[in-house]
């Protein structure tokens, strides 16, 4: 890669994870839908079709498998940069577009961190950047915001972060959304808040909660609001979902007889059947 490459020099990219459940690609269109969405925000011609990506995918995969001997669940990332060119902002400068793959294990929480939740602490310094200046829910290559959102909650101890916007309303962590369950509904924010548009989030908002048992809406949600809710989810797509013990100084509920444990079940089902529905996205 160029060190002259946009993505490097100004986080002018794009990116997309997924996951693989059973070896296939989980909710590929889904994601794929979304890569273009962040594409035409970012006025970035993608160079390549669902086709050609998902060859490069399991090439990739195959090889990291033979490299390394490992037989599990994989992360696949899609970097989607602007390309190569002489240094300066105007996007008129770059080349054409290019891509990296990058293949790992899929990350996985510890046995302590599943069973007990995930510790977050919410960020003070900075609050997450608004919709109007650049946005969200766009997925691209600069996560400054994140980062050191995520910074300030690591040097407290956490496992993660809940960011504010200017409102002062929850937005979402580095790299996940959040809700919350009260009295069997599930409560997440909405987009308009300033997040990403989660594929975990969207599942589980337009299905799994419900058969779950759990009712589902997107309702703004301030810190204030915590000591009323009785359990926290992290929603991604490496995580699925993942149990929050407290934010900061306020606990919540986790364990087996929790909400967030059917809910988690409900999720490996739909996940399960997913991965079986789906055979030709399927890496390895």
């Amino acid at each position: 890669m160029s060190p002259l490459n946009r993505g490097f020099l100004y986080g002018d990219a794009i990116y997309e994870v997924w996951r693989t459940y059973a070896g296939v690609a989980f909710a590929w269109d889904e994601h794929w839908q979304r890569l273009g969405a962040s594409a035409r925000a970012l006025h970035l011609e993608l160079p390549f079709g669902p086709e050609r990506v998902m060859d490069e995918l399991r090439r990739t995969a195959a090889a990291h498998r033979a490299a390394s001997g490992y037989a599990g669940e994989l992360y696949l990332r899609l970097q989607v940069s602007r390309g190569d060119g002489p240094i300066g902002l105007d996007t008129a400068l770059a080349g054409q577009p290019d891509f990296a793959i990058l293949v790992q294990p899929c990350p996985e929480l510890s046995a302590q961190k599943a069973r007990d939740g995930l510790r977050l602490s919410q960020a003070n310094e900075l609050r997450r950047n608004p919709p109007g200046a650049l946005n969200p829910a766009w997925k691209t290559g600069n996560y400054l915001n994140n980062l050191l959102c995520l910074r300030e909650a690591r040097s407290r101890g956490a496992d993660e972060v809940v960011m504010l916007n200017l409102a002062g309303e929850v937005t979402e962590a580095a790299v996940c959304n959040i809700a919350f369950i009260r009295q069997g509904t599930l409560v997440t924010p909405p987009l308009s808040a300033g997040i990403l548009g989660g594929i975990t989030r969207r599942l589980v908002l337009e299905g799994i909660a419900a058969a779950a048992g759990l009712a589902a809406r997107e309702q703004a949600v301030r810190p204030e609001d915590f000591p009323s809710m009785e359990e926290c989810v992290l929603l991604s797509t490496t995580k699925d979902i993942a149990p929050v013990a407290a934010i900061d100084q306020v606990r919540f509920r986790t364990g087996p007889q929790t909400a967030t444990a059917r809910l988690k079940e409900a999720f490996g089902a739909y996940a399960r059947r997913y991965a079986a529905e789906h055979p030709g996205v399927r890496i390895f």
